[in-house]
């Protein structure tokens, strides 16, 4: 029998999909991963540790989707566990977004042939059903747009004792739209939100604190609030220059919460330091707004928290 009528018979497809399956799980195992024992660890997976379950119907994958689910979360770095069809995103008011590609699950069941229906009416004996995989596509939830709130929440509220209260009411008593979800952190200016992960997502809770405050940082050049120039775009100098803003100020305002700061985005090195070979007072500048911005944020938290400093009068608040 030739390849084409192999690949065309009954059951072909079936016996493929087994294939692949297989073939994916000795690729791992070759590669020295255990499929069943996922690198939950913030280098390597955005979501947290759990079940995937089908975000329209609430039920829990089982069996091998588990293991297919769990893949394509640490490999494509999805947030969140909540999976779904085509069909049920737009049957919840949403849609997947174009150009998205979904994974392929499995639904396993059995059958009984006619052949084998007809030899047990004959022989009298009991029929055998045959095992069989039905493959279809699903799609993460972050792979789609406009779905109900609930849906598109990746991960549960933080559990208490995870924000330092300091922290978290100082975020609340700026009035700055701060959102926990996703995968990355960011702020939008044109919408004037501020977005940071699940402190779960981090390896170490602190690190949600740093990063909180850098993208508050940046929400403070809001034309309502510090009106900082945001018009660079990636890879610019203005870019480069304000992300220079918000790491300052993050360092700021970590010392004076008593947080030991750090180096939140060293991959802006080599163009934080093109901006300062080329303009001597950028780094005083840069400063200066760091400190303006670090203020601001600062001012929100309670007299009996403020921090104690005393602002010497140096040149750098006097040459922004």
């Amino acid at each position: 029998m030739s390849r084409q009528d192999r690949s065309t018979r009954p059951g072909s497809d079936r016996a493929s999909l087994y294939d692949d399956i297989t073939n994916k799980i000795i690729g791992e195992l070759e590669a020295g991963r255990f499929p069943w024992v996922q690198p939950w660890g913030p280098a390597t997976a955005k979501a947290p540790l759990a079940m995937p379950r089908n975000a329209a119907t609430g039920r829990h994958y089982s069996g091998i989707n588990v293991l297919i689910l769990w893949g394509a979360v640490v490999e494509h770095g999805f947030p969140g566990q909540s999976w779904l069809t085509f069909r049920q995103a737009l049957s919840l008011g949403g849609n997947v977004r174009k150009g998205e590609r979904g994974t392929t699950v499995v639904y396993a069941d059995r059958f009984t042939p006619e052949d084998e229906k007809r030899r047990a009416r004959e022989t009298g004996e009991e029929a055998q059903a045959i095992p069989f995989l039905k493959r279809f596509t699903v799609f993460n939830a972050a792979q789609c747009d406009g779905l109900p709130e609930e849906i598109a929440a990746v991960a549960p509220p933080p559990p208490p004792g995870l924000i330092e209260p300091r922290v978290e009411a100082l975020i609340r008593a700026t009035g700055i739209d701060f959102r926990i979800g996703g995968n990355r952190a960011f702020y939008v200016p044109s919408q004037d939100f501020v977005q940071v992960p699940p402190p779960q997502a981090y390896f170490e809770p602190i690190n949600w604190h740093r990063t909180a405050l850098h993208e508050l940082g940046h929400a403070t050049g809001h034309p309502s609030r510090l009106n900082r120039d945001f018009s660079g775009s990636f890879g610019t100098k203005k870019y480069a220059f304000e992300e220079l803003i918000a790491e300052i100020n993050a360092a700021f305002c970590c010392a004076s919460l008593g947080i030991a700061p750090t180096v939140r985005h060293s991959d802006y090195l080599g163009s934080w330091l093109e901006v300062l070979r080329e303009d001597n007072r950028a780094i005083v500048r840069a400063a200066s707004q760091a400190s303006k911005a670090a203020d601001w944020l600062l001012s929100f938290l309670p007299d009996a928290d403020s921090p104690a400093v005393e602002l010497e009068p140096s040149i750098d608040r006097r040459a922004a």
